[in-house]
């Protein structure tokens, strides 16, 4: 069965017309003529505006119009070739759902990565940094009249507090406090902090005790 296509081209070389003066008269582009003479439906406008295509270059050439479309609805599987601008006219509207379910899908799996690998830091972090230690109390340098100091300060709740080699018991939110016994003259407090992981955090504190 001759297609709508070979009818259309036939006609057009009986005429000795080439695809470029049948646009230029049609104002149809060259190229969707040419895929119209090969049924290359897919690189048409969708529906409307490719019947209309087909319409014109039939009534140009002189062939029955109702005919050719008759023929060409029959060739035309909309379903299959309907898109929304043909190829060629605008390549950036070329939308693939299929590339874009993966790129969507990797998305996923990297956010999932992500919070992964802040969980496992986060529970894991003791091994890896040492323990925070603030200490709030006595000052550096500061002047005690007393050979009774207390410290006070902050570490990390897990963690273990010496003070001067003493052990400080610690809140549920690592806060301390501890009175240890100082010497007259210049005294160096030495609080060390001593995570489940061995890390340690060391600060000291020079003070001067005058009796």
């Amino acid at each position: 069965m001759i297609h709508v296509g070979e009818k259309l081209y036939e006609e057009r070389i009986k005429r000795g017309l080439t695809l470029d003066e049948v646009a230029k008269a049609t104002k149809i582009r060259a190229s969707f003529l040419q895929a119209i003479e090969k049924g290359d439906y897919k690189k048409l406008p969708q529906g409307t505006y490719a019947h209309g295509f087909v319409r014109n270059y039939a009534r140009f050439l002189g062939l029955p119009e109702h005919e050719i479309l008759a023929l060409f609805k029959r060739e035309y599987a909309e379903d299959k070739f309907v898109k929304v601008l043909p190829e060629g006219l605008t390549k950036d509207s070329d939308f693939s759902l299929s590339k874009f379910k993966i790129t969507q899908t990797l998305k996923v799996l990297l956010l999932i990565f992500i919070v992964l690998l802040v969980y496992i830091i986060f529970q894991y972090r003791s091994a890896i940094f040492n323990p925070s230690l603030r200490v709030s109390a006595p000052a550096e340098n500061s002047i005690v009249s007393s050979q009774v100091v207390t410290v006070i300060g902050k570490t990390d709740p897990n963690a273990t507090v010496f003070i001067n080699s003493e052990p400080a018991s610690l809140d549920k939110d690592g806060n301390f406090k501890k009175t240890i016994n100082v010497f007259p003259g210049r005294a160096k407090i030495t609080i060390k902090s001593v995570n489940n992981f061995k890390r340690t955090t060391i600060l000291e504190r020079y003070i001067e005790v005058k009796i």
